[in-house]
């Protein structure tokens, strides 16, 4: 199974947020402030304003998947909003003038991506971690998938298995991320911890839950891109990822 782990996860904002719009620090572009609300989503963020989840996430500093929170303000860049544009001006050319010939295509190679360093210090206020399901270790954290860091961990296991909360919290999302996590659940820690739990089968808690360490949350399906019973798992705080290994205790 390849994949990108690198795309949607959401808590967000669709309807009745507060724009307010004021001056770039050292520029005269408007800068549009968009406040996040409950029911909204990332993806319906960016959608809304004309501009990807990739766009929106590089202008607040927000990395896939796109977790945020109710109350957070996002800055949605000047090219995120219509504004009048100019008629390009019809092309003109003297009638002594010969056109250029066009070069072929060159194919560039892409640049290797770029190393992936992760966090290798244990924070000794994280939360105490359990293993989400039963399942073998199939991509480490940080290991390129698709060209692309892979955020958290991938557990394969057998449809039907039962998910559970890595520790307590509350769900702040339970529903269909469509663009790559497919069933998905999201739990704060509180502190800035938050996990992640994607390619589900059945989501069997609701936002707005609260969930004590090792409470059943879903079950283990194949959803989003997951070509098998898959679980992927992350651990962020802050919306940095780490590694969930450094806080899981050790399977024999």
């Amino acid at each position: 199974m390849k994949r990108a782990v690198a795309a949607g996860l959401l808590l967000a904002v669709t309807a009745g947020a507060c724009p307010a719009q004021g001056q770039g620090a050292g520029s005269s572009a408007p800068v549009l402030v968009y406040t996040v609300r409950a029911g909204d989503t990332f993806a319906t963020i960016a959608a809304g304003h004309g501009i990807d989840m990739a766009t929106l996430g590089a202008a607040n500093g927000i990395p896939s998947p796109y977790i945020i929170r109710i109350g957070q303000e996002l800055r949605i860049p000047s090219h995120g909003y219509a504004r009048p544009r100019p008629a390009p001006a019809p092309a003109t050319r003297p009638p002594s003038v010969v056109a250029p010939v066009t070069p072929p295509h060159v194919v560039r190679p892409a640049p290797p991506p770029t190393p992936y360093a992760p966090t290798r210090a244990r924070e000794l206020d994280a939360p105490r971690l359990a293993w989400p399901t039963d399942g073998a270790l199939e991509t480490p954290f940080g290991r390129p998938v698709s060209g692309l860091p892979n955020n958290g961990i991938d557990l394969v296991a057998y449809d039907g298995m039962t998910v559970r909360a890595a520790a307590a919290g509350t769900v702040v999302f339970a529903g269909n991320e469509p663009r790559r996590f497919g069933q998905l659940v999201i739990v704060d820690h509180g502190g800035g911890w938050v996990t992640a739990y994607a390619y589900l089968g059945k989501v069997t808690v609701k936002q707005g839950q609260k969930v004590a360490r090792r409470d059943r949350i879903a079950t283990i399906g194949r959803s989003g891109e997951a070509v098998r019973p898959t679980l992927h798992f992350e651990l962020r705080r802050n919306n940095i990822p780490r590694d969930p290994a450094l806080y899981l205790p050790v399977r024999l």
